[in-house]
């Protein structure tokens, strides 16, 4: 039988903690932890890991945006070491992949390595983005999700699914159990970025988004089990 091979995409903030910036080692531990009992039933796990705990470079016009988003891209390389480190401690194989060269620290990005690693149970991260300015974190998970044939894009927030509005500052905001692409593409509803998602709907990868803080909420994920919303194509 096939294995289920997933993407779990983290925020960098998420992992900081309270501190909001580098990383509380709790929440990493439970991350890993919960992905830990997923690869134990056999399922491919591959992580990408946003920047934002160490450099968030479009809030301004001090440098230029080509350099601003290479910062954001090593950011990720940063985070992945660390927390594919953490994994280790937890009994866990790892590899970190870039697309672009990062002397002994990773390999380099190739579908074949990445699908090797999967089939020896290594859980696989993907750090760098797409290696090229002007693209997200978002658009690297979706790349990876659809390169890897990857059965669905796990969408671990602050928020424990998709809103209509912010509910951080609408009381009144209704959560989607399940939502279309095309509808989060027509409302602009924050899933992921309008070029992760039309990758996303062209190329039917679904994606569900719940809380990161919920208990157990990647290991039910892993399984299937959403809490938060449900993104159909």
């Amino acid at each position: 039988m096939e294995k289920r091979r997933v993407l779990l995409k983290l925020s960098g903030e998420a992992l900081a903690g309270a501190q909001k910036t580098g990383f509380d080692l709790p929440t990493v531990q439970m991350v890993a932890r919960q992905v830990k009992n997923a690869v134990d039933d056999g399922v491919c796990v591959g992580i990408v890991i946003g920047g934002g705990n160490f450099w968030r470079g479009r809030t301004g016009n001090e440098i230029d945006r080509t350099k601003s988003d290479q910062i954001g891209m090593l950011a990720t390389v940063m985070n992945a070491i660390y927390v594919s480190e953490v994994f280790r401690t937890e009994g866990m194989q790892t590899q970190v992949f870039t697309p672009f060269a990062c002397g002994n620290m990773t390999a380099l990005f190739s579908k074949d390595a990445a699908t090797q690693c999967w089939q020896e149970g290594k859980v696989v991260f993907f750090a760098g983005g797409t290696g090229h300015p002007y693209f997200s974190t978002d658009t690297g998970v979706a790349l990876r999700a659809i390169e890897m044939e990857a059965d669905v894009i796990l969408l671990a927030k602050a928020v424990d699914g998709v809103y209509d509005s912010d509910p951080r500052v609408n009381p009144e905001a209704k959560k989607y159990d399940t939502v279309t692409i095309q509808e989060v593409i027509d409302k602009k509803l924050a899933v992921v970025d309008l070029t992760a998602s039309i990758m996303c709907m062209e190329n039917k990868m679904p994606m569900a988004v719940f809380s990161l803080l919920e208990e157990n909420g990647i290991s039910n994920a892993m399984k299937g089990i959403i809490n938060g919303t449900i993104v159909t194509v």
